[in-house]
């Protein structure tokens, strides 16, 4: 099979091969997918340029969708030609998504509603699970109000869009006129410019001085110093993203009782992933989640592609396949 693989950390352009490999077979309890896209994300990216490589050969990215040509056994031959998505590709696996063929558990083969692209399917397994994990801890519904930091993103997409399906009012933040335009798209009740406006005074004008409930945090680092300018007391901080160090307000989130939650979305137990995969699967049945393909590349350019996330994009960086 043709796939895209590194054997070294280091710049896309640099370490990125678009080689011949070994076609994958399905073990006990698994399938075989032929991958028509594969979504990039920016774990992807990370994992390549700068985490010590886990095997001597990656395959890189998680998420994507196709359709299952072979199964191992105990699983049902009559999955063979279902429509999927897949999540957690490459996570403590060799080899990922950046090919036509994926051997992975049966499980992480996701049947993909027919009202649906591969091209949409393939932004969902990190992106969405995310946000709806992050929604769900957040406990939304429509006596809440929400802060989602940077609501163009991938991930913020989605927050916007499950935190609105529950009732919730949700103010986020942007930093360009095309970015606002993508929040509201998804749902944002109110957008606020990072860097024309006062993030504080616009959230206490919204919430008459009370604050938002919960935070839905994209990067810790960057964003800890807006905490007690937008959050209520007793209110809670849910965080997906942060780099290696972060600066907490420590008394401001002690004296208010604040609740900060980290998750990583690889590491959801199988109970929380068998509630964002129903979540997730039965809004888009039901045609009520905007899947935002951005970008999109041939296999043979997915150098191009980790550049794309690396440079920020609005929607889902895609590989064609």
């Amino acid at each position: 099979m043709r796939a895209v693989f590194y054997e070294a950390n280091g710049p896309a352009r640099d370490v990125l091969r678009v080689e011949d490999v070994e076609t994958p077979n399905p073990g006990p309890g698994e399938v075989r997918v032929r991958l028509r896209t594969s979504g990039v994300n920016p774990s992807d990216v990370k994992s390549r340029g700068l985490r010590k490589l886990a095997f001597p050969r990656v395959i890189p990215q998680s998420d994507g969708a196709g359709e299952i040509e072979a199964v191992g056994d105990g699983v049902p031959k009559s999955r063979i030609g279902e429509r999927v998505w897949v999540w957690n590709g490459q996570w403590q696996r060799p080899f990922g998504t950046a090919a036509e063929f994926v051997a992975l558990p049966a499980s992480q083969a996701v049947p993909l509603p027919k009202n649906v692209s591969f091209e949409e399917g393939a932004c969902l397994g990190i992106p969405a699970m995310t946000a709806y994990h992050a929604i769900e801890l957040a406990g939304a519904d429509n006596n809440k109000t929400l802060f989602v930091s940077g609501g163009a993103g991938s991930v913020s997409q989605y927050a916007i869009q499950f935190a609105k399906a529950r009732g919730a009012t949700v103010i986020t933040t942007i930093s360009s006129p095309d970015k606002a335009a993508a929040a509201r798209e998804a749902g944002a009740d109110h957008c606020i410019d990072y860097k024309r406006e006062d993030v504080g005074a616009r959230v206490a004008e919204i919430t008459g001085k009370r604050g938002a409930d919960a935070i839905i945090e994209m990067d810790l680092t960057a964003n800890a110093k807006l905490i007690p300018a937008v959050l209520r007391p007793k209110g809670s901080v849910i965080v997906y993203g942060t780099g290696p160090e972060a600066t907490i307000p420590g008394f401001f989130c002690l004296q208010n009782s604040v609740l900060l939650q980290f998750f990583l979305v690889y590491q959801l137990d199988a109970q929380q992933r068998d509630r964002a995969i129903a979540g997730i699967n039965s809004a888009l049945e039901q045609g009520k989640l905007v899947n935002r393909v951005g970008p999109t590349f041939p296999l043979a350019e997915t150098a191009a592609a980790h550049e794309a996330v690396e440079r920020g994009t609005i929607g889902n960086v895609i590989v064609k396949i």
